[in-house]
């Protein structure tokens, strides 16, 4: 059994970095908490609270805060990323010549990078070159896992020596961390259902109610199991954690930022708008376009992710676009 954990970085100071840090310090680990941003580095040392991010929660002694890169690291023998994903590569690039070459990294960012199109794991392997790398993925409410509510997720890798050691770093007794070697499933699942969470959030907007919101869940999740699949995924992933039990909680959670970003623009609120009043990062936004073109790229067929692009773009209302879903053509479930 491989030695418990003694030391940890995180990278990125938002909720779910926060969280991380918090997860691994209640566990003894000392974590350096790295900011990209000075001036929230000092706030964070001020209050030893993220104010912005993740407020209500204290942060102890053995996380220590730092925005110098290089200081990011120190003895880390694990590496939380928690950038977010379309952040990842120019962040990490300020922090390659620092990074101590072989450690393992695990990263907790869902989402598509427009430019390349790659997970969250594909940008750092073309940013550090070959290294141990992980996802860490499910249904996990930031302020949910702070306050120490329950919570089951998946670590994925390609090898089951890393997922486990990830496992057992995290796990403890509200944080249930699964192992799983299918990670193109992991990472395609995390950052696809926030594409259907942003709908599902459109739906509450406009009204449409329970059963259209069953319904676009369903069939959400048949057309982000089909993109995976083709793109060499195992189906049963999308029926896991990090399939539909996180497409599920963040479909209807009052907080998740997909959701109640696509209540908004239910609501009429123009996108731009939607994208300024948060200072957290709305993946489902730029996501949902890298989806569309890895779709294109294998030949899927995904009508949800179609209208709610064309929701984004301001080619249709939301009450349209989802009127064009029911009146698509006949077929067979």
């Amino acid at each position: 059994m491989q030695a418990p954990l003694q030391n940890a970085s995180v990278i990125g100071d938002g909720a779910m970095g926060t969280v991380c840090a918090l997860l691994l310090a209640n566990k003894g680990v000392g974590v350096r908490l790295f900011s990209n941003f000075p001036s929230q580095a000092e706030e964070l040392r001020r209050d030893r609270e993220n104010l912005r991010f993740l407020p209500g929660h204290h942060l102890p002694e053995n996380i220590r805060i730092t925005a110098n890169p290089e200081e990011a690291f120190g003895d880390a023998e694990l590496i939380v990323s928690g950038v977010p994903c379309q952040f990842i590569r120019p962040v990490w690039n300020r922090l390659v010549e620092y990074y101590p070459a072989g450690k393992p990294v695990v990263t907790i960012s869902k989402g598509i990078e427009i430019d390349t199109l790659q997970t969250s794991t594909e940008i750092l392997m073309d940013v550090l070159g070959e290294l141990p790398v992980a996802a860490l993925s499910g249904p996990s409410i930031a302020p949910e896992v702070a306050a120490g509510q329950p919570c089951a997720v998946t670590a994925a890798s390609d090898g089951m020596p890393l997922s486990s050691f990830v496992q057992q770093a995290f796990t403890n007794e509200y944080f249930r961390v699964y192992t799983n070697t299918d990670l193109v499933g992991v990472e395609i699942s995390g950052a696809t259902k926030n594409v259907i969470a942003l709908a599902a959030g459109i739906i509450d907007g406009i009204g449409a109610g329970c059963n259209a919101k069953a319904a676009l869940l369903t069939r959400g999740l048949v057309e982000i199991t089909r993109l995976g699949v083709a793109m060499g995924a195992s189906a049963e992933t999308f029926r896991g954690l990090s399939g539909v039990g996180d497409l599920v909680t963040t479909c209807i959670s009052q907080v998740g930022r997909s959701r109640s970003a696509g209540e908004k623009i239910g609501h009429g609120m123009p996108v731009s708008d939607v994208i300024a009043s948060t200072q957290s990062v709305i993946e489902a936004i730029p996501t949902t376009g890298a989806v569309l073109q890895l779709a294109a790229r294998h030949d899927v067929e995904m009508p949800i992710t179609q209208a709610v692009a064309s929701v984004l773009s301001g080619e249709r209302p939301p009450r349209e676009a989802i009127t064009d879903l029911m009146t698509r053509q006949l077929k067979h479930e």
